[in-house]
């Protein structure tokens, strides 16, 4: 009997409510490890619990129509339960009382998420899980990070912050200006959306650089590379010149920023067509896969990666980077969608090859607009994501070439090639 019940429970959907409620109690647990392991007064049981009394009330109000001011009544029994901790903390001289206050909004939003998963709302709820724990482990990095700021980072990043959130909603859905005799559609909301993706991907990376830079070729070279990869060239070039001992480290530094860069235009390709109604942009994978993959491999046998060293990255908290991108885009955008037109998909082909030796998120993101727009189609806009990655590649390859350490330059040269020749060849099955 009991084999008969356990074969059910693991057969069951996720629509099932048994399920449902079983996960609510997971990711309770899930939130409330970061509590127990900083020995708060609310821990994995009672985050736990938690969950499950949001799942419970959520599906005796959905199926059993008891009326949604039991989900209410335990928000806010919740909420006096944190507001209790907090008052403790302070009652009891506790140096930390800011974490009984995050404990305490912890907690509510343990019982969203056991409300959401309760209310079929999975994949959101989990989401909210994951980002909520992340948020208590990076206590310390992101509080480091958010002192470190200049006067002038906050005024740019309140600008920035402003101007994204509200340009959005003034921004038509569709729009098609004529250029040239050539009418383009756009999505300007959607091309918004980008340009503050690609400067949200800088901001994070930059922070990561900044807090961890100097603990590893991973984070010096990836998530350097995710914030500038000039600027990781730039100083491996310096790291060269300065210790010619430093070439394995400094060449596995360039090809993981190549492999972050990669990354980056694989995200646009894939995020801004998921969802859309075009079909996503999946044959990227297998080209821009395999550059990634081939740069961690040839990293992971050629590289000591206890390595380190620091990086001066140039702020990207401006509203100008931010602006500059949206322009070289746009640029791209028309003279592609032009090119397209008098000379046929070769035409963009060039141009995004072209225009990836400024910006390979600029030519990826003018691809996917015009793949969303219908004037290329899938195969054609993932080999022009390619053509821009591969632009991109060769431009680090070149600047390396500058310095005098001859070791350090063949070997950028050889490895770049390497992952040229392994895309070229996997793009051959979405061409095929």
């Amino acid at each position: 009997m009991n084999e008969v019940v356990l074969q059910q429970l693991v057969d069951a959907p996720l629509e099932e409510t048994v399920v449902r409620i079983a996960l609510a109690g997971a990711l309770g647990m899930f939130l409330g490890l970061e509590r127990e392991w900083s020995q708060k007064s609310a821990g994995i049981r009672t985050f736990s619990l938690i969950s499950l009394l949001g799942a419970v009330f959520t599906v005796l109000v959905r199926e059993a129509d008891v009326g949604e001011s039991l989900l209410l009544l335990g928000g806010l029994l919740v909420i006096v339960q944190g507001v209790l901790l907090a008052v403790q903390g302070l009652t009891d001289g506790d140096e930390d009382t800011g974490l009984s206050l995050t404990t305490s909004v912890s907690m509510l939003v343990a019982y969203g998420v056991g409300a959401l998963v309760a209310a079929g709302f999975i994949l959101e709820g989990v989401t909210v899980a994951v980002l909520s724990s992340l948020l208590l482990v990076l206590k310390r990095e992101l509080h480091e990070f958010a002192w470190g700021l200049s006067r002038e980072e906050m005024r740019s990043t309140t600008e920035f912050a402003i101007l994204a959130f509200v340009i959005y909603p003034i921004l038509p859905p569709e729009y098609e200006p004529e250029i040239a005799g050539v009418t383009i559609p756009l999505e300007p909301q959607v091309i918004w959306l980008m340009v503050v993706a690609v400067a949200g991907i800088g901001i994070v990376n930059y922070a990561i650089v900044s807090t961890y830079g100097g603990r590893g070729i991973a984070v010096t070279g990836f998530f350097g590379g995710l914030a500038s990869s000039t600027a990781v060239v730039g100083t491996m070039l310096d790291q060269v010149r300065q210790r010619p001992e430093a070439a394995s480290y400094a060449v596995a530094a360039i090809l993981l920023a190549d492999a972050a860069m990669a990354v980056r235009n694989l995200a646009i390709a894939v995020a801004f067509t998921v969802g859309s109604d075009v079909s996503p942009l999946i044959e990227a994978f297998v080209p821009l896969g395999t550059v990634i993959v081939l740069a961690f491999v040839i990293t992971g046998l050629t590289a000591n990666w206890r390595e380190s060293t620091t990086m001066d990255l140039e702020s990207p908290f401006s509203m100008k980077n931010a602006l500059g991108f949206g322009a070289v885009f746009l640029v791209v955008l028309v003279f592609g969608s032009l090119a397209e037109l008098w000379f046929g998909t070769l035409g963009f082909y060039i141009t995004a090859l072209a225009s990836g030796l400024v910006s390979s998120a600029g030519a990826t993101t003018s691809a996917v607009v015009l793949y969303r727009g219908e004037q290329l189609t899938s195969a054609e806009a993932t080999i022009a994501i390619l053509l821009a990655t591969v632009s991109s590649i060769v431009v680090k390859a070149v600047l390396a070439a500058a310095s005098t350490n001859t070791q350090f330059k063949r070997r950028v040269a050889i490895y770049s090639g390497v992952l040229l020749l392994g895309g070229a060849l996997a793009s051959l099955v979405v061409v095929l």
